[in-house]
Protein backbone atom coordinates (compact mmCIF):
# COMPACT_ATOMS: atom_id res chain seq x y z
CA UNK A 1 0.00 0.00 0.00
CA UNK A 2 1.27 3.46 -0.84
CA UNK A 3 2.16 5.96 1.86
CA UNK A 4 2.65 9.68 1.49
CA UNK A 5 6.27 10.80 1.43
CA UNK A 6 7.62 14.07 2.79
CA UNK A 7 10.61 14.91 0.59
CA UNK A 8 12.06 17.41 3.09
CA UNK A 9 12.11 14.71 5.78
CA UNK A 10 13.75 12.24 3.41
CA UNK A 11 16.36 14.78 2.30
CA UNK A 12 17.17 15.48 5.96
CA UNK A 13 18.35 11.86 6.21
CA UNK A 14 21.05 12.44 3.58
CA UNK A 15 24.44 13.74 4.74
CA UNK A 16 26.77 13.26 1.80
CA UNK A 17 26.49 15.37 -1.37
CA UNK A 18 25.44 13.38 -4.45
CA UNK A 19 24.57 10.34 -2.32
CA UNK A 20 21.06 9.46 -3.57
CA UNK A 21 18.20 7.99 -1.59
CA UNK A 22 15.27 6.17 -3.18
CA UNK A 23 11.94 7.55 -1.90
CA UNK A 24 9.60 5.43 -4.01
CA UNK A 25 8.92 3.52 -7.19
CA UNK A 26 6.68 4.23 -10.16
CA UNK A 27 6.28 1.19 -12.39
CA UNK A 28 9.85 0.33 -13.46
CA UNK A 29 11.25 3.69 -12.32
CA UNK A 30 12.81 4.78 -9.06
CA UNK A 31 12.11 8.18 -7.51
CA UNK A 32 15.34 9.47 -6.02
CA UNK A 33 16.28 12.52 -3.96
CA UNK A 34 19.78 13.88 -3.66
CA UNK A 35 21.55 16.82 -2.08
CA UNK A 36 23.85 18.38 -4.67
CA UNK A 37 26.81 20.49 -3.56
CA UNK A 38 29.98 21.06 -5.54
CA UNK A 39 30.63 19.35 -8.85
CA UNK A 40 29.64 15.75 -9.64
CA UNK A 41 31.44 13.69 -12.30
CA UNK A 42 31.15 14.00 -16.09
CA UNK A 43 29.16 11.00 -17.29
CA UNK A 44 26.45 9.79 -19.64
CA UNK A 45 23.68 7.22 -19.58
CA UNK A 46 23.62 5.31 -22.86
CA UNK A 47 20.29 3.58 -22.21
CA UNK A 48 18.15 6.27 -20.57
CA UNK A 49 17.38 9.96 -20.36
CA UNK A 50 18.22 11.71 -17.06
CA UNK A 51 15.43 13.74 -15.36
CA UNK A 52 16.25 16.51 -12.85
CA UNK A 53 13.69 18.56 -10.85
CA UNK A 54 15.06 21.16 -8.43
CA UNK A 55 13.13 21.21 -5.17
CA UNK A 56 15.29 23.77 -3.38
CA UNK A 57 18.27 25.89 -4.39
CA UNK A 58 19.93 26.13 -7.78
CA UNK A 59 21.52 23.44 -9.95
CA UNK A 60 23.63 23.76 -13.08
CA UNK A 61 23.58 20.91 -15.58
CA UNK A 62 26.84 21.28 -17.50
CA UNK A 63 26.73 19.98 -21.04
CA UNK A 64 29.72 20.05 -23.37
CA UNK A 65 28.17 22.84 -25.47
CA UNK A 66 26.29 24.86 -22.80
CA UNK A 67 25.18 25.11 -19.19
CA UNK A 68 21.53 24.74 -18.14
CA UNK A 69 20.74 26.75 -15.00
CA UNK A 70 17.82 25.43 -12.94
CA UNK A 71 16.05 27.14 -10.04
CA UNK A 72 13.42 25.88 -7.64
CA UNK A 73 10.53 24.20 -9.44
CA UNK A 74 12.43 23.91 -12.72
CA UNK A 75 13.23 20.65 -14.49
CA UNK A 76 15.46 19.46 -17.29
CA UNK A 77 15.84 16.17 -19.14
CA UNK A 78 19.30 15.20 -20.38
CA UNK A 79 18.82 12.99 -23.45
CA UNK A 80 20.32 9.51 -23.35
CA UNK A 81 23.92 9.39 -24.49
CA UNK A 82 24.60 13.08 -23.74
CA UNK A 83 27.57 13.72 -21.48
CA UNK A 84 26.71 15.95 -18.53
CA UNK A 85 27.92 17.04 -15.10
CA UNK A 86 25.60 18.45 -12.42
CA UNK A 87 26.99 21.06 -10.04
CA UNK A 88 25.71 23.36 -7.32
CA UNK A 89 27.60 26.24 -5.72
CA UNK A 90 25.38 25.99 -2.63
CA UNK A 91 23.39 22.96 -1.54
CA UNK A 92 20.50 22.09 -3.87
CA UNK A 93 17.79 19.48 -3.29
CA UNK A 94 16.90 17.53 -6.41
CA UNK A 95 14.39 14.85 -7.43
CA UNK A 96 15.50 12.36 -10.09
CA UNK A 97 13.32 9.87 -11.92
CA UNK A 98 15.19 7.03 -13.58
CA UNK A 99 14.79 3.35 -14.45
CA UNK A 100 15.52 0.88 -11.66
CA UNK A 101 19.14 -0.22 -11.81
CA UNK A 102 20.42 3.02 -13.35
CA UNK A 103 23.89 3.79 -11.97
CA UNK A 104 24.18 7.40 -10.77
CA UNK A 105 27.61 7.85 -12.37
CA UNK A 106 26.56 6.30 -15.69
CA UNK A 107 29.56 5.20 -17.71
CA UNK A 108 32.10 7.01 -15.49
CA UNK A 109 32.02 4.76 -12.42
CA UNK A 110 34.41 5.73 -9.63
CA UNK A 111 34.21 6.81 -6.00
CA UNK A 112 30.89 8.65 -6.40
CA UNK A 113 29.04 5.56 -7.63
CA UNK A 114 26.26 4.93 -5.10
CA UNK A 115 24.38 1.82 -4.05
CA UNK A 116 20.60 1.84 -4.50
CA UNK A 117 19.35 2.60 -0.98
CA UNK A 118 15.72 3.19 -0.02
CA UNK A 119 15.29 5.86 2.63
Amino acid sequence: MSQKVNLAEKLALLDTPFSPGIVGYLNDYKLVVVKARGEFVWHQHDDTDDFFLVIRGRLTIQLRDRDVELGEGEMFVVPRGVEHCPKAEDEAHVLLIEPRGTVNTGDAGGALTAQEIRI
